[in-house]
């Protein structure tokens, strides 16, 4: 579930954003075609930023996991029967007798060494193995997603209403989200979407405080 909760705070992110960005440039009171462009922009930007920050930190996470197993794979090289004994060690902590534990390192260690221990000591499996590109393309997929619905009411509706229009349609949609990311996390789901709904009109009123402001200041 944890693709999940990164898709869900992901869209999150895009909608509070995008949707900030467009009020508060409404809020300056521009042309229309000034609104969706900055949307537009908004949305390419940020989905852009989303990926290269993930791509960073996943790499970041992938270098290491690198590291670890080529230390690893050294270790089992030069000593593979202190190796096998911090694995069977390893089986006799998580409750297995000393002799079952012996045998099952042993077993585990003569199918694939490297695999045991990567999995039992290093703590890394192939589901969850680090994938920076894989990463980064979810990442801005998902940013993407939640900031289209701005995007596209920046495109639809007249200047006079985009503001409360964006609002509304926002104000839903962290509902949801909210109660999504809550109900994976396992807390409570009322509490959940009220604190994201909460932030997100919190980011709206101060972007459009900043945007006629500006604007009144032009």
């Amino acid at each position: 579930m944890g693709w999940l909760r990164a898709a869900v705070l992901g869209a999150n992110d895009g909608l509070i954003s995008t949707s900030s960005l467009v009020v508060g440039v409404a809020a300056a009171k521009p042309r229309g075609e000034a609104i969706l462009l900055a949307a537009v922009a908004g949305l390419v930007a940020g989905a852009l930023s989303m990926a290269a920050g993930e791509f960073v930190s996943v790499s970041s996470q992938a270098d290491t996991e690198r590291a670890d197993l080529s230390r690893e794979r050294g270790e089992l090289a030069t000593a593979p029967e202190a190796e096998r004994a911090e694995l069977a060690g390893i089986y006799i902590r998580r409750g297995l007798s000393r002799d079952l534990a012996g045998q099952v390192a042993d077993q585990l260690m003569a199918h694939d060494a490297l695999g045991a221990h990567a999995r039992d000591e290093l703590g890394i499996h192939e589901i969850t193995r680090a994938r920076p590109i894989q990463a980064a393309m979810a990442s801005a997929a998902s940013f993407a997603v939640g900031a289209a619905p701005p995007v596209v009411l920046a495109g639809l509706l007249p200047v006079a209403v985009l503001t409360v229009g964006i609002g509304a349609v926002t104000m839903g949609l962290l509902l949801v989200l909210g109660g999504v990311a809550a109900r994976v996390g396992g807390a409570p789901i009322t509490r959940g979407a009220l604190r994201v709904a909460l932030w997100g009109v919190l980011a709206m009123l101060c972007s459009a405080a900043v945007g006629r402001l500006f604007g009144a200041v032009v």
